[in-house]
């Protein structure tokens, strides 16, 4: 039963979701959107760090600097696919992260390529293209693009994480540093682009997208650590269902027969390709 909390992360994953969307709505820039994300996560972290007495210094600090990077650009391309796509397409396309991480075991950690991998990888593939179908509108070909570069990069991320996690780095202090350094590196770009002012609405937008992401953190860290790890891994994919139903409620957004099946097909190959990279370690 506690797997069931994934189905809580998700459901928050997708409440961020729209937070992002609502944020940009309201005028406000991808900078000053992961800027705040990223500020409100810190804040919540540094409380965690010092109430657990979680030590700070670490020999693997270069290690933390390229999953912070990484993981800032993961973000920010996720954002802003998000701004640019319906929701439940941007979703969609950034969880076809497991197949890239795949793909980056076979080639960088010499994993064996046999017909499970290219089942996930042919399913993943195919879910793709009839996400694109030709009907598909011409101007979101570059949102695309970017949603496809945010699963690469959000690929990156796990690897980097399970290559610190082998080290033992505990998971509070990862994620602190991933929270400094995006919040250091937004603050440097919200420097050098137009700055708003707060307003009631946009408050509760940008506060919504760290608190969502925050509390999906917290729900997906208990279920993994109490849950069935493979369970898990296919309940990640709530985030798509909700997705899809906050995008058709809130924006009215066209859900057709071939983006479904796109859906169903990168989920499918997800479900797969975790099951695969469960079975490695």
């Amino acid at each position: 039963m506690q797997s069931l909390w994934m189905i809580v992360a998700g459901f928050f994953f997708a409440g961020m979701g729209v937070c992002v969307k609502l944020s940009a709505e309201a005028g406000y820039s991808l900078a000053e959107i992961v800027f705040y994300r990223s500020l409100l996560m810190l804040l919540i972290m540094l409380a965690l760090v010092c109430w657990w007495k979680v030590p700070l210094a670490t020999p693997h600090w270069q290690r933390h600097i390229k999953r912070g990077v990484t993981g800032f650009c993961s973000l920010s391309t996720f954002f802003y696919a998000i701004s640019l796509l319906p929701l439940a397409t941007a979703v969609t396309l950034n969880y076809t992260s497991p197949v890239f991480l795949m793909l980056m075991l076979i080639f960088f950690r010499g994993v064996r390529f046999n017909l499970g991998v290219m089942f996930a990888l042919g399913l993943g593939f195919l879910g793709v293209i009839f996400l694109l179908h030709p009907s598909f509108e011409e101007k979101f070909l570059f949102g695309v693009m970017v949603a496809l570069t945010s699963a690469v990069l959000t690929a990156m991320v796990y690897f980097d994480v399970s290559d610190l996690g082998q080290r033992g780095e505990p998971a509070v202090r990862t994620v602190f540093y991933f929270s400094l350094i995006a919040t250091l590196l937004g603050l440097v770009w919200v420097a050098f682009s137009r700055f708003n002012p707060l307003t009631l609405h946009g408050f509760f937008a940008l506060a919504g997208t760290g608190g969502f992401a925050t509390l999906g953190q917290l729900a997906m860290t208990r279920a993994y650590s109490r849950g069935k790890t493979l369970l898990n891994a296919s309940l990640t994919y709530t985030t798509v269902i909700f997705a899809t139903l906050f995008g058709v409620v809130l924006w009215g957004e066209h859900i057709g027969w071939m983006e479904f099946l796109g859906m169903a097909l990168v989920i499918v190959a997800g479900v797969f390709a975790n099951c695969f990279l469960s079975e490695r370690k």
